[in-house]
C-alpha cells in the first residue's frame, strides 16, 4: 500500500507574502507533488488568513480548508478566533487517524504546535511520525517535541512549487521511493513532461517573447514624432533588454520552475545582451536546463528549500550568463549579423524579386507549418537591430491583409449565407489585432479559386513591398501597422494592394461556386 501523507499547516507569517494568501493554488502544488510520488492524502488541514500571521488579531477573517477525499475545499469560515476553534475539531480527529495508523507522514506549513495542530503533533511525537515543513520558529518546536523531522527550511527564496518539490522529495527520499516531479503548469502533464529536453522550443519562446519585439517597435515610432524625440534613448534601452526578455522565458520554459527560473533567466539575459537575441535564447535555454538539475541535486544533498532556491536561480543564472558572454555570445552575435547581412544583400540585388518570392512562400510556409519555425525567428533576428522587419512587412501584407481580403468578401458577398457569420470575426481580429490569418482557411481549403488567389495577392503584395522597400511587423492592428515602418506610404499601398486582390479572387471564387451550386440544385430539382 501507498503511503498517506496528511498536509498541515496556516497561511503564516513570511509564507503569506510567499504563496500562504493564495491556499488553493499553495494545497493544489502540494497535492500535485504528493500524486507524483504516488503517495496518497490522507488529510488537510489549513487555516488561511486574510493577513500575515504576524499581524494578525482574533478578528481577523480566515478560512480553513480540508481535504474530502477527492479535492480541496473551504469547509468553515469566519473570524481567525472562530476558525481556529473549529480547527481544533479537526486537529482531533487527524491525532486519531495517527493513532490508528491511518497517517504515515507530515508536511507541514507554517504549523502551529502549541494550538491548531497540538493533538496531531502530540500523537506524531509518540509514534515517531516522519515530517518534514517550512517555518523556522515552528518547525524548531515541533522537532523539540520528538516529531521524526528529516527535511526543515526556511520560506525566504521558495515558492510554491520548490517548497512542495522539496518537502515530497524528503519524504520518498526517506521512505526510499522513487519521485520525478511534476515540473510544468499544472493541467499539462505527458509522458515527458519531467525531459527537461523535451521543453526545449525555440518557437515557443519566440512567441511568448513577441509582445516584447512589438513594444520595442512602438517606442521606435514615438522616437519619430516630433517633440518625442528622448524616445530614441529609450529605443535604444528596449533594443537591450530584449536577450534578458527571451533569456527570462526560455528558462522559465525549459525548467518549468516558474519564479526561480525567471530568476536565472534575467540574470542570463543581462549578461547575455553581447550575444544580442540567439545569445538570450541559448542562455536561457542553459539556465533553464541548470535551474532543474541544480534544485534536484541541492535537495538530493538535503540542502534547505532557501538555499536550494538561491542555488537554482543564481548560481544558474551566472553559470549560463558568463557562457554566453565570455564565449557563446560573440559567435551568437555573428550568426545574427550574418543572417541579417544575407537579407540586405539580397534585396540590395533585388528587391522586387526578394519580396516577389517571399509573398508567394508565406502562405505554403505557415500551412506547412515552417512559419514559427523559421520566418519569425528571422523577423525577430532583423527586428533586434531597427524595430522592423522585411519579413515582418511581408507577413502583414501577405498574410494578415489577404486574409482580412478572403473574409471581407464572404462578408460582403458569401458563397452561402452561414459563411457570413464565420467571416466577421476572422476579419474584425485581422484588422484589429493583425494576427489570425487562419480565419481564411475554411474558405481556402473549399475553394481551389480562393485558394490560389491567396498565393497569387500574397506575391502581388510582396511585389510592392519590395518595390517602396518597405520593412514593417504585424501583430499590430491594421492602422498602426503603416506608423511602425520605414515607409508608411509605401506600407499602406502594399496592404491595399494584397488586401484588394484577395477580395476579388475570393469574390470571383464565390460567384462561381454560387453559379455551380445553383445549377446542381436545379438538376436535383
Amino acid at each position: 500500500m501507498s503511503k498517506k501523507v496528511a498536509v498541515l499547516g496556516s497561511s503564516g507569517g513570511n509564507l503569506y507574502n510567499l504563496g500562504g494568501k493564495d491556499p488553493k493554488s499553495l494545497l493544489g502544488e502540494l497535492i500535485r507533488q504528493i500524486k507524483k510520488a504516488n503517495l496518497e492524502i490522507g488529510a488537510i488541514q489549513f487555516i488561511a488568513a486574510d493577513a500575515s500571521m504576524d499581524n494578525v488579531k482574533p478578528t481577523t477573517s480566515a478560512s480553513l480548508w480540508a481535504w474530502n477525499g477527492e479535492n480541496i475545499e473551504i469547509i468553515f469560515t469566519g473570524t481567525l478566533k472562530e476558525v481556529n476553534e473549529r480547527a481544533a475539531v479537526e486537529d482531533k480527529a487527524i491525532a486519531k487517524m495517527i493513532e490508528e495508523n491511518g497517517i504515515d507522514g507530515l508536511i507541514l506549513a507554517s504549523a502551529d504546535p502549541e494550538g491548531a495542530n497540538k493533538e496531531t503533533l502530540g500523537i506524531a511525537a509518540k509514534k515517531k511520525l516522519v515530517a518534514t515543513g517550512t517555518g523556522g520558529t515552528s518547525m524548531a518546536k515541533i522537532q523539540s517535541m520528538g516529531v521524526n523531522v528529516v527535511a526543515v527550511s526556511g520560506t525566504t527564496g521558495t515558492t510554491n512549487r520548490t517548497r512542495a518539490i522539496a518537502n515530497v522529495f524528503a519524504l520518498a527520499k526517506h521512505w526510499e521511493i522513487t519521485y520525478h516531479p511534476a515540473i510544468g503548469d499544472a493541467g499539462a502533464e505527458s509522458a515527458a513532461q519531467g525531459n527537461v529536453w523535451s521543453r526545449i522550443s525555440v518557437r515557443g519562446i519566440l512567441m511568448a517573447s513577441l509582445p516584447g519585439f512589438i513594444t520595442m517597435a512602438l517606442t521606435l515610432i514615438l522616437s519619430k514624432v516630433p517633440g518625442l524625440e528622448s524616445f530614441e534613448k529609450i529605443f535604444e534601452t528596449m533594443i537591450g533588454t530584449l536577450p534578458v526578455i527571451v533569456a527570462a522565458i526560455a528558462a522559465r520554459q525549459v525548467s518549468g520552475l516558474n519564479e526561480v527560473a525567471i530568476v536565472a533567466g534575467v540574470v542570463t539575459g543581462t549578461l547575455s545582451v553581447s550575444g544580442g537575441l540567439i545569445g538570450g535564447i541559448i542562455g536561457g535555454i542553459i539556465a533553464g536546463i541548470l535551474v532543474q538539475y541544480l534544485l534536484l541535486k541541492c535537495l538530493k544533498f538535503n540542502f534547505p528549500a532557501t538555499t536550494a532556491n538561491i542555488v537554482a536561480g543564481g548560481i544558474s543564472g551566472l553559470i549560463a550568463g558568463l557562457s554566453i558572454h565570455f564565449f557563446i555570445g560573440p559567435l551568437a552575435q555573428m550568426a545574427g549579423d550574418g543572417i541579417r547581412q544575407l537579407i540586405d544583400t539580397a534585396l540590395s540585388i533585388s528587391p522586387v524579386l526578394c519580396g516577389a518570392v517571399a509573398g508567394a512562400l508565406i502562405w505554403p510556409a505557415i500551412i506547412g507549418g515552417m512559419y514559427h519555425g523559421a520566418i519569425l525567428p528571422i523577423v525577430l533576428l532583423e527586428m533586434e537591430k531597427a524595430g522592423n522587419s522585411f519579413l515582418g512587412a511581408i507577413d502583414m501584407v501577405g498574410l494578415v491583409m489577404v486574409s482580412a481580403g478572403i473574409t471581407l468578401a464572404n462578408i460582403v458577398y458569401p458563397r452561402v449565407k452561414d459563411d457570413r457569420a464565420l467571416a466577421t470575426p476572422g476579419f474584425l481580429i485581422n484588422v484589429v489585432f493583425g494576427t489570425f490569418v487562419e480565419a481564411s482557411y475554411p474558405f481556402m481549403f473549399s475553394s481551389k479559386v480562393t485558394f490560389a488567389g491567396a498565393l497569387i495577392s500574397a506575391c502581388i503584395g510582396g511585389v510592392f513591398v519590395g518595390y517602396f522597400n518597405v520593412r514593417g511587423t504585424a501583430y499590430v492592428p491594421a492602422l498602426v501597422a503603416p506608423t511602425l515602418s520605414t515607409n508608411w506610404g509605401g506600407f499602406i499601398i502594399s496592404m491595399l494592394a494584397a488586401m484588394t486582390c484577395g477580395f476579388l479572387f475570393t469574390l470571383f471564387a464565390n460567384k462561381i461556386n454560387r453559379i455551380s451550386d445553383k445549377k446542381k440544385n436545379t438538376i436535383l430539382a
